[in-house]
């Protein structure tokens, strides 16, 4: 029987399949205010991403209107969106940043 196995015993055990858990895209959009500077220094600072992958990616947010920073759990993707906008407050840029189901 397919999740279920008998132990030692002869007794039924369940077997328990865990879920991975679902991921999340973290989105940067474009806005006519923030400085391309910044949104690099966001994608490096936060993402992680070396200075050629924020630049690449600057760029397809400065020419799509939007793009993806990173692929997350939930938990993160969650942080990673607070910091953002915390660090965009900060430095008095409109930058906005959400998330969404991959």
């Amino acid at each position: 029987m397919p999740g279920r196995r008998r132990d030692s015993e002869g007794e039924v055990q369940e077997r328990t399949r865990l879920k991975k858990p679902r991921k999340y895209k973290v989105l940067i959009h474009n806005d006519d205010y923030t400085t391309m500077e910044f949104v690099q220094y966001v994608l490096q600072i936060v993402f992680h991403h070396s200075p050629a992958a924020a630049t690449r990616i600057m760029l397809h947010i400065h020419k799509s209107g939007i793009g993806v920073a990173g692929i997350y759990t939930r938990d993160i993707a969650e942080t990673r969106v607070e910091q953002v906008m915390s660090l965009a407050r900060e430095a008095g840029h409109p930058l906005q940043c959400s998330m969404e189901p991959e």
